[in-house]
C-alpha cells in the first residue's frame, strides 16, 4: 500500500479546506438582522423582556458577538425605531395640501405602531440622535410645516401633539371591543351606557378608526389655526 502523500501543497490545501468548512459567506449578524430579532423579541415578550443577553440567544450568537456590531442596548433600540419610522408614509407632502398629507401621514404613523404597541413607551422617549429615517421623516415633515406658513418656533410642538395622538391611538386599536361596556352598572350610569350604545349601532368603521378620524380632524384644524399667528391658541381657553 502506498504511503500517504506528505506533499507540502497537500497538506496545505487539506488545512484550507478544513478551516473553511462551515465558515458562512457572509457576516453572522447584520443590522438588519439584528433589528429583527429585537422586534420579533420585543412584540413576543414586551419591552421588559428585552436583554441583551435575550437577544444574542435568539440571533443564536454569543453576547459579545452582538456587542461587536452595537455598543449598548440603546444602539439597538436605535435601529428598531429608525426600522419603524422608515415604514411611516411621508411621500404625500410634497405633491399635496398641506392637511391632506398630515392625515395620510397620522395615518400611516398609527397603523405602523397599532402592530407594534409594547414599544410605543420607549420610542416615544427615545432621542432621534443619529438615527437617520427617523431624522429624514421629522424634515419632511417640518419642511412641509414651514412652507404652509406655520411658525417655526411652534413646529416641534405642533409634532409633539400630533405623535401624543397618534400613540395614544394605536393602542386603541387593539383595545377590546367592550371596553367601554358598564355591565351591571348600566342603571347607575344611564348617559354613557345611553352614548355606548347609539355608537356601538352607527359605527361604520369600527370605534378606533371613528375616533381617530374625529380626533385627527380636530388636532389638524387647531393646528391650522396656529398658520400666521403669533398666539399661542391655549391661552385663549376660558375666556369668552
Amino acid at each position: 500500500m502506498p504511503a500517504p502523500s506528505t506533499h507540502p501543497e497537500s497538506a496545505s490545501h487539506d488545512e484550507t479546506r478544513s478551516r473553511r468548512v462551515g465558515r458562512p459567506s457572509t457576516a453572522v449578524l447584520d443590522k438588519d438582522r439584528t433589528t429583527r430579532a429585537a422586534l420579533e423579541l420585543i412584540n413576543r415578550r414586551g419591552y421588559s423582556g428585552f436583554t441583551m443577553t435575550a437577544l444574542a440567544k435568539l440571533l443564536n450568537v454569543a453576547p459579545s458577538a452582538l456587542y461587536n456590531h452595537v455598543a449598548a442596548k440603546r444602539d439597538v433600540l436605535l435601529l428598531v425605531q429608525d426600522h419603524l419610522m422608515a415604514q411611516v408614509d411621508i411621500s404625500r407632502f410634497d405633491i399635496t395640501a398641506w392637511d391632506n398629507a398630515v392625515r395620510i401621514w397620522a395615518w400611516s404613523y398609527r397603523d405602523v405602531f397599532a402592530q407594534h404597541t409594547p414599544l410605543i413607551p420607549v420610542i416615544a422617549v427615545l432621542p432621534v440622535t443619529d438615527a437617520p429615517h427617523t431624522l429624514a421623516m421629522y424634515e419632511v415633515v417640518s419642511k412641509a410645516f414651514l412652507h404652509a406658513g406655520f411658525p417655526q418656533e411652534r413646529i416641534v410642538s405642533a409634532i409633539v401633539a400630533l405623535e401624543s395622538f397618534i400613540f395614544g391611538s394605536a393602542y386603541d386599536v387593539t383595545a377590546p371591543p367592550d371596553i367601554f361596556e358598564p355591565g351591571s352598572m348600566a342603571d347607575t350610569n344611564p348617559s354613557f351606557a345611553a352614548a355606548v350604545s347609539s355608537s356601538a349601532e352607527h359605527e361604520s368603521r369600527g370605534r378606533a378608526d371613528d375616533a381617530f378620524s374625529l380626533g385627527l380632524g380636530a388636532l389638524i384644524s387647531a393646528i391650522g389655526n396656529w398658520q400666521g399667528s403669533r398666539r399661542n391658541p391655549l391661552e385663549t381657553v376660558g375666556r369668552g
